[in-house]
């Protein structure tokens, strides 16, 4: 992998990869190689996008806003929100760590919203037991 420098344009480029996709977003892979033991990331995110509630039990997870605005949802056990944290640049909050096993999604409220993902660890996909069901 190369050097990437991360400027408007690759934020502008991510984002229009994102409103194009079915899935409204797109993520742009920041590791070193994919034998990397983190996981690092770029996560353009649209209004609209669906991401189930999950969990990740073998690592937190910072999430840093770069530009936009988006809601981290904090859910209990049983899928009761129990918080609701505000994501902006130059807001009260730009950034947040998200505990081991603590249940979250996300709620995008502007366009154009860029965040950085980091955890611990290779990539494992989400199974089951990790996405909230309700009964």
């Amino acid at each position: 992998m190369q050097d990437i420098i991360i400027d408007q344009h690759t934020l502008d480029a991510l984002t229009a990869q994102a409103k194009a996709s079915p899935r409204l977003r797109m993520n742009l892979d920041l590791r070193n190689s994919p034998e990397d033991q983190s996981q690092r990331m770029l996560n353009a995110i649209e209004p609209g996008t669906v991401l189930p509630i999950h969990r990740h039990r073998h690592t937190s997870e910072t999430v840093v806003c770069l530009r936009g605005h988006l809601q981290e949802q904090f859910y209990d056990e049983d899928g009761r929100l129990t918080d609701t944290i505000d994501l902006m640049p130059n807001g009260p909050v730009v950034a947040l760590n998200i505990p081991i096993g603590q249940w979250h999604t996300v709620r995008v409220l502007e366009s154009g919203t860029v965040i950085m993902e980091v955890k611990d660890g290779k990539y494992e996909p989400l199974q089951d037991c990790d996405i909230l069901q309700f009964r």
